[in-house]
């Protein structure tokens, strides 16, 4: 293949990993489908495809699509233990961000209800709200019609709905919510944490990253969420040999959402996810399984750190 073929795709990889990662929930999976892409770019003949944009969106969309509706997937998905790969703030896979619709996309809140949807639903809303494709251009991609495109918006538009998370919140916000979260869990009461959270707040973790064959642990109530963190916060020599050390507590921004990261020698142990709804913490999501933190400890690494909320915990 020559330079400038490959240069074409090269310019396009960022915005089709990113229309990947908001279809499967998964770094890793948007990485193989973009390569995927790649070989058939590779093999296809340059002569025919009058615009490598629009070939490419849609070889990536049906390629994502195909992994969506593959039996490994929809067991793995329908077993308890999914759930979405975060990003760390500035990672081009996150894509564009520029309207409401494009940072609601890519929270995990979304992309967790966009389990609910059928795999044709999901690439719609994916290609309509972050993309800003017309329904004719769907239609094309998809080997629907418009009015089915119309269709597949309207219903995805009304199952999404529920997520309701504020985005836009700055770096500076972001400090200042996860400031509020840690001194709430590490104060022993568990009513200031709860006061921090909305009366319909839910939380979920994956347990510590202690297997990923166990099923994800849900927290159904703001009190349940309070005493779980409380309890997970406190500091013990048990727990620090298990990750090795002290760890550094850091306030970032993941997924569009303020979050806790903890680090130990630059390496990502956990983070906890907060997502924010009318100024109040209305979903909380701990994930430390190493498997879901590949990217974001890479991306971590590479980026200047602000200072930490807690030098050593």
């Amino acid at each position: 293949m020559d330079t400038a073929t490959v240069a074409r795709f090269e310019a396009s990889r960022n915005r089709l990993a990113s229309l990947a990662y908001r279809l499967l929930g998964s770094a890793a999976d948007a990485e193989d489908t973009v390569q995927d892409a790649f070989l058939r770019w590779q093999a296809a003949d340059q002569g025919y495809i009058e615009v490598p944009e629009a070939w490419l969106t849609k070889i990536v969309t049906n390629l994502a699509l195909d992994r969506l509706r593959s039996a490994q997937v929809r067991r793995e998905r329908a077993v308890g233990t999914w759930i979405p790969e975060p990003l760390l703030d500035g990672d081009p896979m996150l894509g564009p961000a520029d309207t409401v619709e494009q940072r609601e996309s890519v929270t995990l809140a979304v992309l967790t209800l966009m389990e609910r949807l059928s795999p044709v639903e999901r690439a719609v809303y994916v290609l309509r709200e972050a993309f800003a494709y017309s329904h004719a251009e769907i239609a094309e991609i998809l080997g629907i019609t418009a009015s089915g495109s119309q269709q597949h918006t309207h219903r995805a538009r009304h199952r999404i709905a529920a997520a309701g998370s504020r985005t836009g919140i700055d770096r500076a916000a972001a400090r200042r919510i996860v400031e509020a979260f840690v001194d709430a869990a590490s104060s022993g009461r568990t009513e200031q944490l709860v006061a921090l959270l909305t009366d319909d707040a839910t939380g979920i973790s994956d347990g510590a990253g202690l297997g990923t064959a166990a099923k994800l642990i849900r927290y159904a109530t703001p009190e349940r969420i309070a005493r779980a963190f409380r309890a997970g916060f406190i500091p013990s020599p048990a727990k620090r040999r298990l990750a090795g050390g002290s760890p550094s507590i850091h306030a970032v921004l993941v997924n569009g959402c303020p979050a806790m990261l903890a680090t130990l020698d630059d390496r990502v142990l956990g983070i906890v996810i907060l997502e924010m709804r009318d100024d109040k913490i209305a979903g909380v999501r701990g994930i430390a399984a190493t498997d879901r933190l590949g990217r974001l400890t890479a991306q971590w690494q590479r980026q200047e750190h602000d200072d930490p909320l807690i030098e050593s915990w």
